[in-house]
């Protein structure tokens, strides 16, 4: 009978150990991506009117680029869009417009400026849920072959773009030849 008094002991030491383990994690604030290595998923995208449209086949163009996430109604979409602007002078950066009325996300292009080379709609979400989106925004580094090299959940500021952005575009490019 000693022995029943040791469970809720042994429970309490597992779940403890457990917990602990997570604590000593690489980045205990980075969210996974089973797409990083992959190929991006393909889109199911409306155009924006009055806009380049975003294809399946701008994404293994040969060529690194950015893909952002991002929607008017998204408070740290007005944070992070004039690091985009900025990384749009480096390298091609690509939106897509998540859950939003087209006649808002031309009026934050007007308002803010617009750095994407072209921008597709995701209405329906159904291209969020294929990338595995958790909200918006998010950011995505492309290599010219289409594989997926980083996804980064928040908005893009200066230290994420030196921190995060900068080394999967170096890896991005490396992986394309140049």
């Amino acid at each position: 009978m000693r022995w029943i008094a040791l469970v809720p002991i042994a429970i309490f030491a597992a779940l403890a150990g457990f917990f602990l383990s997570g604590l000593f994690r690489d980045d205990p604030d980075a969210l996974p991506s089973a797409l990083i290595g992959a190929p991006a998923p393909a889109m199911t995208l409306t155009e924006l009117p009055g806009k380049a449209a975003l294809t399946d086949a701008i994404l293994s163009d040969g060529a690194v680029k950015i893909v952002n996430f991002w929607a008017s109604w998204c408070v740290p979409c007005r944070v992070e869009h004039p690091h985009l602007e900025a990384l749009a002078e480096e390298v091609p950066v690509y939106g897509i417009n998540y859950k939003d009325q087209p006649a808002d996300a031309l009026a934050f292009l007007e308002e803010l400026g617009d750095p994407y080379a072209a921008i597709g709609v995701d209405g329906t979400a159904r291209t969020g849920i294929d990338w595995g989106l958790y909200g918006v925004p998010e950011t995505f580094v492309i290599a010219g072959d289409g594989t997926v090299m980083l996804r980064f959940a928040g908005p893009v500021t200066s230290d994420v773009i030196t921190q995060t952005i900068a080394p999967a575009l170096a890896a991005a490019r490396a992986r394309s030849g140049g």
